[in-house]
């Protein structure tokens, strides 16, 4: 990718929009002096010959969104990408939905909307079920207002929502993904996916208009996301040039973009797999792991194994580092979170699939449809799929 740092200072609501295009130059004779004290021994302080000789960017620099701190709002206008209109408004409504999410999940009990009603009829509360639907309630509610969306299809609902009948867009969603680790304060993440409304179903019923407007193939998405609710806010996103990640500037309430045009590297060292269950793998999977974790695979060094049970979390340090994100099992659901997610790694350079076939390519026949998925660099993905069986098709069953 083309930057992992994040660069968040000074906020850009600080700055002067004729300044955007320099570095500012350490003109004062004190900040030169304290410049030359710094003992480039401590690992915080930076080299004296990086504060002395200040980068300056072209003002005519040819690609705006590598060189300045674009907001998502002005990355989605103008800046970097120009949707259109109606998308744009689509994304300012859904980014602020996915800021009260981020809110509630880091403060649960002191957000005016984390509030849980009590059972009145004395019986026990589904506390992580009501607070699930109030994120998922959220969503509908900003997307309701934004007056671009037909129709939205959630992983916590049956069948999808019809909004409106003049709406351009569909959006499909999984409010809250890694929902059972929030209790231990464990990364947690929103994953959507959006469509354009397809106009020749119009005359169809209501309910049958929607659902096939929501059982669109993933070839057909228009933009994808999701939000990363962590040490720090990051919502990752693509609308079919690049995939580009912004991270929450709590000092402006602005997503700004951090990670530019972020490319997976074509290989990492890293997979992320519940191996708990090697046993009941195939024999394709378990030769798989086997072999890469001793070095002996394609690329000549040992892996490392690293799981989070989040897939946001999991698929969101694929993505920057590299590597393989997989659920052997019909487990993860098509349309909620196997195509977005193969969309972005996609746009990534990276590849998504079911071990044998691209994800993008399915077309769905029900919203909750579920199918192993495997998310990664490219020569990792190769190397995995050239083993003949690498899908866990025999599901014990798991007790959590």
């Amino acid at each position: 990718m083309a930057s992992s740092a994040f660069l968040l200072y000074p906020p850009p609501g600080h700055l002067n929009p004729s300044s955007l295009s320099l570095v500012p130059p350490l003109t004062s004779p004190a900040i030169r002096s304290l410049c030359h004290g710094l003992s480039i021994s401590n690992g915080c302080a930076m080299r004296r010959t990086q504060l002395l000789s200040p980068r300056v960017v072209p003002k005519t620099s040819p690609s705006p969104v590598s060189e300045r701190h674009l907001t998502l709002l002005e990355y989605v206008a103008k800046g970097g990408a120009d949707v259109g209109d109606d998308l744009a408004v689509l994304l300012t409504h859904l980014q602020y939905a996915c800021k009260r999410i981020a809110a509630l999940v880091a403060s649960p009990f002191n957000a005016d909307d984390g509030r849980i009603p009590e059972d009145s009829g004395g019986g026990e509360v589904d506390v992580l079920h009501l607070f699930i639907r109030l994120q998922n309630d959220m969503i509908l509610a900003s997307l309701r207002n934004s007056g671009k969306v037909a129709v939205m299809a959630s992983e916590e609902d049956d069948i999808p929502v019809w909004i409106s009948d003049h709406g351009p867009f569909v959006v499909v969603v999984d409010p809250l993904d890694g929902s059972r680790n929030i209790d231990a304060s464990i990364p947690t993440g929103t994953i959507f996916g959006i469509y354009n409304r397809l106009a020749e179903l119009d005359h169809l019923p209501v309910e049958e208009k929607a659902q096939l407007n929501s059982l669109q193939s993933g070839n057909r998405l228009v933009a994808a996301g999701y939000v990363l609710y962590s040490s720090a806010t990051i919502l990752c996103i693509s609308v079919g040039s690049g995939t580009h990640a912004f991270t929450l500037d709590h000092s402006t309430g602005e997503f700004v973009l951090t990670h530019p045009s972020i490319q997976v590297p074509p290989r990492g060292q890293i997979y992320s797999v519940n191996d708990a269950r090697y046993f009941d793998w195939p024999d394709g999977l378990r030769q798989y792991i086997d072999t890469v974790r001793q070095g002996k695979g394609q690329f000549p060094k040992k892996y490392s194994a690293r799981y989070i049970c989040s897939l946001v979390a999991d698929f969101h340090r694929t993505l920057v580092y590299g590597g393989v994100v997989m659920n052997p099992r019909d487990h993860l659901r098509l349309v909620y979170e196997a195509n977005p997610l193969s969309f972005l790694i996609e746009h990534a350079g990276g590849r998504g699939s079911d071990g044998k076939t691209r994800i993008l390519s399915f077309q769905p026949v029900e919203l909750h449809q579920r199918l192993p998925l495997f998310l990664g660099s490219i020569d990792d993905m190769n190397e995995l799929e050239s083993y003949d069986s690498i899908q866990q098709k025999i599901n014990p069953g798991y007790d959590v």
